[in-house]
């Protein structure tokens, strides 16, 4: 036999070696994924919305993501108020007890406002501590100016 054709032979038969040990490996694997076909299905962890700011986080006394006076009682509003529309709502209403109770039965009434219950004194107190009308007159007075004397 020629030299070339044994060579080409042995090209042959590495070829289909090679060929052969690709199926095998080709059939385990998908004898494999026919036993567990959760092999194939990767768990995607849905992404959350990156947040810039912290639900909790109070700086120079305000609820940072609401923009409300970080006292005793915002929890509740923020809870209770804040499921319906923005605390910047609440921010720019101001009133005395009275206001914030009729404005709560107002919503309770026309807008589905649920029951607070023990709560809705908390947050009334909370409300008139901290959004309570401001009386003041068409400017604030002056203070801490060095005036001088007029000359003629």
């Amino acid at each position: 036999m020629n030299k070339e054709l044994i060579n080409s032979l042995k090209g042959l038969l590495g070829l289909l070696l090679g060929l052969s040990i690709f199926l095998v490996v080709f059939m385990v694997g998908l004898l494999v994924i026919n036993q567990n076909p959760e092999l194939l299905l990767s768990e995607v962890e849905e992404e959350k919305p990156v947040s810039l700011v912290q639900d909790d986080l109070v700086k120079d006394g305000v609820h940072v993501a609401t923009g409300l006076v970080a006292k005793e009682g915002y929890e509740l509003v923020v809870a209770n108020c804040t499921n319906c529309h923005a605390a910047d709502l609440v921010i720019q209403n101001r009133g005395d007890k009275e206001h914030w109770v009729s404005l709560i039965n107002w919503m309770q009434e026309t807008q589905g406002l649920w029951d607070l219950g023990d709560n809705e004194e908390k947050i009334v107190a909370y409300l008139s501590e901290n959004y309570a009308p401001i009386q003041k007159g068409r400017r604030a007075n002056l203070t801490d100016i060095e005036w001088y004397e007029l000359k003629d």
